[in-house]
């Protein structure tokens, strides 16, 4: 059949008449067609609209320079939150810490210091520095880059007629210098004209034992004038805290020339010590403000850029160990967005002595061997399934409430050793918590219930003491639900040896590719893992777990995958698409009632015709 002979019977079928049925059908295939189609190309043409429709020129230049945080926020390794925030976004605090310090991005934000387990004593003074454009309207964000340890906030201030100008700010407190709090800040004026824009510090609030001078400090390119304060923190035992705080006097103002840009440097200092008595208040105090200067005077006569980059790396050096979760879209289900935002608060609160630059060489040792020796940490019940320890992050008070429970539930489930560490030590006792798994004589033990493993978990180089890594992953096989258990070595000093629930197989060797092995269940519960570089202790093993039964898990049902995968029990297809078919069935049953109803009326009425015409 030629294309002509083709096109003359598609002209016929068009051109004559189409019955009831064609066109129900014909409609039907169409809302099929629509239906599974329509989502899909509604998404592909919002994707690939342009981003000037219905934007002004400072969504769009906020859009692009956040481009850069994309891929970071797809992995929860940074969240983004919009001034107000967008329709999805969490309103996760942005806060910056590190165990010394605390601030929030609110320009009224005291500096925090450390009261317990936490950093909850405000200290009224309020360190962070806003620019803003006299008349305008502002499109802004904030980053906070839990791997880098640093929030930025990013602002396009609309100028109708004239072009946005941009600000972008980066402010962390740092790492290895635990006493300096860093705010930089870049003005950008892409446009044909000047403009003179505003700078505002909150500064001294309401601290009534604070007194106040101004110094001037020769560095960079010329003299610099600083605000030294110096104040107490009273206590209820009538003890106080000694605080002495070096801040950068910011300008007014500021001019930007046009097609060019203005960087300001803001360099805070805070120095406290722990509680004294009052009548040791005076010497104390002066040792605080020496500490404070001195520690302004490292941050000021180094490279801007490489304090930052170190501090960066003490960040991603703590991020190298980390936990992974399949997303679940079942409700109020625990997701990695959350868990990296509470690690990263907790971070946040821990010091870390062993990349601080006045740790002593003893110092770093004794922390090394708190790390490598985890002896009964963790012995709780796995914490993921722990809600009082991933509640909401909006607050101060939010926070500091989640990281005390973290920091006692630690201490007291056999973590302390890791937790006097600091923070390399929290993040690998968090880990292990997350699993339920347990240092004990000589092993390590996965403890969690095999019914748990619904959803797939992965365990980034877990420390087996300093020299060892291991990488632990569980999946979720696609075609019987059942789990399974991969483990590999990252690095190692030695061979380490793995067996499943009971030891009853011979000890497998680790390497650096992974290795499988089945998740079991015994009767009564044990550990599904044990893993050692002791391989006697681990062949002898099994003669010590009694159990009366063992055997492979039992397959998750098919329910509980389908709600953490789609969000509801129906398995992969989604709840439209039954709701069209039970509509499509009332149609057809209705289509079905009106063709017997016509062919009841329609033949009823040509019999009669037929007999009036024979009787004619």
């Amino acid at each position: 059949m030629d294309v002509n002979e083709v096109m003359k019977r598609a002209k016929r079928v068009l051109d004559g008449y189409i019955s009831y049925r064609k066109a129900v059908l014909v409609v039907l295939v169409l809302l099929v067609i629509i239906l599974y189609s329509g989502p899909s190309l509604f998404r592909l043409i919002i994707r690939t609209r342009p981003s000037f429709i219905s934007e002004d020129s400072a969504t769009r230049s906020l859009s692009l320079r956040l481009d850069r945080f994309w891929q970071a926020s797809q992995e929860n390794d940074a969240h983004v939150l919009h001034t107000p925030a967008l329709p999805g976004e969490q309103p996760y605090l942005p806060y910056v810490g590190n165990g010394h310090i605390a601030v929030t991005m609110d320009q009224d934000s005291p500096i925090y210091i450390r009261n317990g387990r936490t950093l909850s004593l405000p200290i009224n003074f309020r360190p962070v520095t806003l620019v803003s454009l006299d008349g305008m309207t502002v499109k802004e964000a904030i980053v906070t880059e839990y791997t880098t340890g640093i929030v930025h906030r990013i602002q396009s201030w609309d100028q109708p007629g004239i072009g946005p100008l941009d600000i972008t700010y980066q402010t962390y407190a740092h790492r290895s210098m635990p006493s300096l709090l860093f705010q930089d800040i870049k003005v950008f004026n892409p446009t044909d004209q000047d403009a003179i824009v505003d700078v505002e510090q909150m500064g001294l609030g309401d601290w009534p034992t604070a007194t106040t001078e101004t110094i001037k400090l020769q560095h960079g390119e010329g003299e610099h004038e600083y605000l030294v304060v110096s104040g107490s923190v009273e206590l209820p035992n009538s003890n106080a805290i000694p605080v002495s705080i070096v801040s950068y006097k910011v300008p007014s103002s500021l001019q930007i020339e046009a097609k060019k840009s203005i960087a300001l440097h803001i360099v805070t200092a805070v120095n406290y010590s722990e509680p004294v008595p009052k009548k040791a208040y005076a010497t104390a105090k002066d040792i605080a403000t020496q500490g404070a200067l001195a520690a302004l005077r490292r941050a000021v006569t180094g490279n801007i850029k490489k304090l930052r980059n170190d501090h960066s790396k003490v960040w991603k050096e703590l991020w190298s160990s980390g936990f992974g979760i399949s997303h679940s879209k079942a409700e109020n289900a625990l997701n990695g967005d959350l868990i990296n935002t509470t690690l990263y608060h907790v971070l946040s609160q821990a010091p870390a002595p062993l990349y601080e630059v006045l740790t002593t060489e003893d110092r770093r040792a004794s922390i090394l061997r708190d790390i490598a020796y985890a002896e009964g940490c963790y012995g709780g019940h796995q914490t993921l399934q722990a809600e009082r320890l991933w509640s909401r992050l909006d607050t101060v008070d939010d926070v500091n409430t989640v990281v005390g429970y973290w920091m006692v539930t630690l201490e007291k489930q056999g973590c302390h050793q890791l937790v006097r560490a600091g923070a390399n030590g929290i993040m690998q006792a968090m880990l292990l918590s997350f699993g339920g798994m347990r240092f004990k004589n000589q092993h390590l033990e996965f403890n969690t219930h095999p019914r748990d493993l619904h959803r797939d978990y992965y365990f980034r180089r877990l420390s087996y003491g300093n020299a060892t890594h291991l990488n632990i992953s569980v999946m979720v096989q696609e075609e019987d639900y059942k789990a399974i258990i991969y483990t590999a070595l990252d690095r190692s000093d030695k061979n380490y040896y793995a067996c499943d629930a009971g030891c009853l197989d011979p000890p497998v060797e680790l390497k650096q590719a992974r290795q499988a092995f089945p998740v079991k269940l015994t009767e009564p519960v044990t550990a599904i893992l044990y893993i050692t570089s002791d391989k006697v202790h681990m062949e002898e093993l099994k003669h010590t777990i009694h159990v009366k039964e063992i055997a492979v898990a039992p397959a998750h049902e098919h329910h509980v995958i389908a709600m953490h995968k789609h969000g509801h029990k129906w398995g992969g297809l989604p709840t439209i698409f039954w709701l069209t078919i039970i509509a499509l069935i009332v149609i057809f049953h209705l289509f079905l009632i009106k063709l017997v109803i016509n062919e009841y009326c329609g033949g009823d009425v040509k019999v009669r015709y037929s007999a009036w015409s024979s009787e004619d």
